[in-house]
Formats: C-alpha cells, structure tokens, sequence
C-alpha cells in the first residue's frame, strides 16, 4: 500500500455508503481544529473568527458556535449567512461597495472594513454609529509566491499605502485590516508584523482594533502555535489598547475531510495512462489548476507534476513488473482540454467504478465549485464521530437550470 499520511476515520467499507462524488466532512476532525483554534484564542487573547470565502457550509454552524463567536465576510450574501444564519454579526471587508449593497451588508455587519480611502468617505456617514469601522491596509510586503494570491504585489489594487494616510485619520476610523499570507506559518506573521509595525504603528493610538486577516496555518501539524500565542502576546503588550483579530478560513477546515470519486473509464495515449473520473478539477477543484498543487490521493504516491513529461517520453505506463506499480493521470469529466492533473503511482491497475479520494478537500472548494459544462456539483456529506451519516446536500438538474434563469 502507497504511504498515506492524511488522518481520516472512514474506511474503505464506508466508500460505498456516500453518494459518488461527494465531499466528506468529518466531525471529530473538524472539532479537533476548532478546539486547536479555541485554545489558541484563548491562551493568546485575541479572536479568531471564521472567513466564510475558505468555508460556508453553514448546517455546521451549530458546531462551530461551540467554539468561535463570529465570522467574516466579503460580500453581501456571505454577511447575510453570518446574520442569519451564523447569528452573529459580521466582519465585513470588500473591494467594493455599492449603493445597491452597502444598506444589506450593514444591516448583517457589525465590523466593516474599507478597502480605500474614497470607499470610507462615500459610506462611512451611512455607517456612523451603526458599525465599527476600518480601513484596510498594504504593508508591501508578502511572502505568497504564487501570484495570483499574492495582494501585496506591486500594483495590487488591495489596501491603502501607508504614504497614502493622513497623519490625523478620518473621524470614524476604529480599526486597521491587513491580509498578506496563504497557508502560512507563524514566523512569516513575525516578519509581516516587522513590516506592519514600521509603517503603521504610528496610527496604533488612533485605532481600537487590528484584524491580522487570514492564511494563519494553524491547525497544521507543523505548526509552531507556541510560537504564534507569544508573538501575539508580545504584539498585546506593546499595543494593550488594541483589539487583536486574525480570520483564517483555510485553517478551520484544514484535513477534516476527502472528496470521493469513482474511475469512469481509463484511456492511454503516447504512453500517458489517464482514468477519468466522476469529479472535474476545473469544476471541483479549481485551485489544482489556479495554484497550481497536486493534492494527496488516498493509497497512491503523488509523483512530481513535471513526471507527466516523463510519461510523454515513455516512462509513463509502469509495468507492475519492476515492482513500482502503475501511474495514471487523472482526469476530469468536462470539456475542458486541461481538466486534468498528474501523475500518480498507483499498486495496481485502475478499474471502472474503482473509488478514488482526493485528500483534503473542504477548505476552498465546496465554496468554489461551479457548474461548467453542466457537470453536477458533489454531493456533500457529514461523518459524524459516532459513524453516522448526514447528507447535508444533494444537487440536482434544476440547481444547474435555476442558475440560468
């Protein structure tokens, strides 16, 4: 059996009591990043709230009220989930708000965050008195080396420049947003802190709350938390005024669960194996393709993506033979020509209707599938920690057709 080092309670004799495909949130791994997160809070003295852009699957929210108090949003839909759904206001953060919008997200907000100057003047008056609000701000310095995730590059259209603020702020101005990591680790939060400091410490005594934004790994196992609790008990200290908030999304839902899929057909051409399956990347997920990253496959080796080159060479079909067993690509069951991703080495050969989970796939794609092609969302399904099952969502043909009314 290929090495697998993702913890999961299902068991291959549980594949076959799930829809196909279907995402698979599991209870006790969930419950154990949000205590992880709780702790964290608490020992360091800051909030840690939910950002709904990571995960939205709001029928466990019952849970996760257990652990966190609020939760985070970029748009109007999401604000009106924390009001209603989470029961809670939200803190709220957007490029850009509109007259049409900007009544509703209010109404759902109780922290609201500008992401300009101009956006603040415009909407503040409407705000006053109702919601606590920010501006957001660009230290200039990231340490995301994937560009399209990076919104501190030159040019980013996210945050004011600390040349850009007035020395007095703008009566009405409570708070500071800076957003600037990716599944990051707590020292790259010392060396933005660094940054952060040098240039907008001197707005501190103006201010009464500092949200840290999200991308803080913590629930990852190499994670020093240690390390973060003192860096932000260090920053309390230096600044004891300040309300201190970080909004991971990623790390709440960090390896709580699979996206199972079955091979509906293997083909080969030049050399390259590929089993085709009942998920789509491009539709399922998409941040394979946009990052890009090979996500881990349950009782297969992920090989290099450049090994799909090699294949191309010859070296792609592996006769069990020499003892290393099979690479496939796996491709997805859209349209699109790059729909797939590769390769992985396999124990044996593939077979049609043959399970394959993709590990690790809450976080960033049940909140981003989509429906190209008309390939049908995965269903999506809760592991409970006593081994039963809630299908918290199946999709249907009408949930394709209504989006196009």
């Amino acid at each position: 059996m290929m090495h697998n080092s993702i913890e999961s309670y299902i068991q291959k004799t549980d594949y076959c009591r799930f829809p196909s495909p279907c995402y698979i949130l599991e209870e006790r791994l969930l419950r154990r990043n949000l205590s992880l997160i709780r702790d964290v809070a608490t020992e360091a003295g800051v909030e840690i709230i939910l950002a709904f852009k990571a995960y939205a699957l709001w029928k466990t929210f019952p849970i996760f009220r257990e652990y966190i108090s609020h939760t985070t949003a970029s748009s109007v839909w999401e604000a009106r989930l924390a009001f209603e759904e989470f029961g809670s206001p939200a803190h709220t953060y957007s490029p850009a708000y509109t007259e049409e919008n900007f009544p509703e997200i209010l109404r759902c907000s109780g922290h609201i965050t500008f992401n300009s100057l101009c956006q603040f003047e415009r909407f503040y008056p409407m705000a006053k008195g109702k919601a606590s609000c920010g501006i957001r701000v660009n230290p200039e310095y990231s340490e995301i080396e994937t560009a399209i995730y990076n919104p501190c590059a030159p040019g980013s259209r996210f945050g004011v420049l600390a040349d850009d603020l007035p020395d007095k702020l703008p009566e009405g101005i409570e708070g500071f947003h800076c957003h600037c990591h990716c599944e990051d680790d707590s020292y790259t939060l010392e060396r933005t802190l660094a940054h952060l400091e040098d240039k907008f410490s001197r707005w501190f005594p103006q201010i009464k709350w500092l949200n840290l934004g999200g991308g803080h790994l913590m629930t990852r196992r190499d994670y020093d938390t240690r390390h973060l609790i003192g860096l932000l008990r260090a920053l309390r200290q230096r600044y004891p005024w300040l309300k201190v908030i970080l909004e991971p999304g990623s790390a709440f839902a960090w390896q709580t669960g699979p996206l199972l899929s079955q091979v509906v057909d293997v083909v080969e051409n030049h050399g390259i194996r590929t089993a085709i399956l009942n998920v789509s990347f491009a539709c399922h997920m998409p941040d394979c393709l946009e990052m890009p990253y090979q996500p881990a496959v349950r009782g297969a080796q992920s090989l290099p993506l450049s090994a799909a080159d090699d294949a191309a060479a010859g070296h792609g079909v592996v006769d069990d033979a020499d003892g290393r067993g099979y690479i496939y690509r796996l491709g997805g069951n859209s349209c699109l020509s790059g729909d797939f991703l590769g390769s992985w080495r396999f124990d044996h050969q593939l077979q049609v209707g043959e399970y394959i989970l993709f590990e690790d796939m809450i976080h960033y794609t049940t909140v981003k599938t989509h429906t190209f092609n008309g390939v049908a969302h995965p269903a999506i399904a809760f592991f409970r920690e006593d081994g039963s099952i809630d299908i918290l969502r199946e999709y249907a043909y009408e949930d394709y057709k209504n989006r196009m009314d």
